[in-house]
Formats: C-alpha cells, structure tokens, sequence
C-alpha cells in the first residue's frame, strides 16, 4: 500500500496537533518548493532521507513493443533518488 497527502495530513494532524488545513497546506507548499527546484535544475537534498537529483538521459535507440519497430528516444531530463546511509540502514533492519 502506498502513503498518500491524505495520510500525511492525518498523521501531521494527530501527532502534531496541526489543524488539518493547516497541514495540507504546509504539504502543499514543501512539494511546490521541491518540485520548482527540481524544474530549475537543481537536486533536492534531505538529510537523513536522501537526495533527489535531476539527470539527463542522451538520446538512444528503442523499439516500439507493440510493434516491433526501431526508433530514436529523445534526449531527456529524469528524477532520481538515492536514499541516505540512514534510510537504507532503517529500511533493511539495521
């Protein structure tokens, strides 16, 4: 199962005692300021969960699946994610 904003805002909300517009809005707001940073170029550091970094993809040759045929992928810009020494220690147990 995966978290959604409106989990985040419940726990927020519970845990915190934040009003639940509050802390919607406060969510809002941190994945505005990360996605504008990511759209600038720039790699998204969190410490202790890790770094997001944007990455350029050169142009390469693919095939369609659904039809076996050969084609040019663009050169493109992807996000990736290196979780931190803590989250991975956390993550496998440790």
């Amino acid at each position: 199962m995966s978290l959604t904003k409106d989990q985040i805002k419940d726990t927020i909300h519970l845990e915190q005692g934040v009003p639940k517009a509050r802390a919607s809005e406060l969510i809002e707001s941190l994945l505005e300021l990360v996605k504008d940073t990511l759209a600038n170029g720039e790699d998204v550091l969190i410490s202790g969960f890790g770094k997001f970094c944007v990455r350029d993809k050169k142009e390469r040759r693919g095939r369609n699946p659904a039809t076996g045929d050969d084609m040019m992928l663009h050169s493109r810009k992807v996000v990736t994610f290196n979780c931190s020494q803590v989250l991975r220690s956390r993550i496998n147990g440790k």
